[in-house]
């Protein structure tokens, strides 16, 4: 889903049932992919927004797999120093590592992808509390 045409809703006083059924979704999922551009270094007010409408551990017994696309390497770190924490803080079983693309590197996110996979899908088969 893309938060960006919730945008208006996520920050009006008033309930919007596009946020509801966006926090549904989520809540339905078992496996999360969380992806953001990085902002002044992490991840978007608008994606900090949508989580923060989650009660605590909201996402627990669920996998978050994290995802920044960035547009400078020295923002490298952000995905396990700012995004993992956001995540596990929400109950989420979170493997290591990351996902972190430069935009540079977009055409070849299939290549990104199965790299990253192969590192991270044993930890999938393993207890989520090994996990978090």
């Amino acid at each position: 889903m893309d938060l960006s045409g919730l945008a208006p809703a996520l920050f009006s006083p008033e309930p919007s049932p596009g946020v509801e059924v966006a926090l549904e979704l989520l809540l339905d999922a078992s496996i999360l992919v969380v992806a953001s551009p990085t902002y002044k270094g992490t991840y978007t007010g608008l994606l900090k927004s949508f989580l923060d409408k989650l009660p605590s551990q909201a996402l627990a017994g669920k996998v978050a797999l994290p995802l920044l696309v960035l547009g400078d390497p020295k923002h490298s770190l952000a995905v396990e120093v700012h995004f993992r924490p956001l995540l596990v803080e929400l109950g989420a079983a979170v493997p290591t590592p990351g996902l972190v693309v430069l935009e540079s590197r977009i055409p070849d996110l299939d290549e990104l992808l199965a790299a990253w996979a192969n590192t991270v899908i044993p930890q999938l088969t393993r207890p989520t509390e090994v996990l978090t």
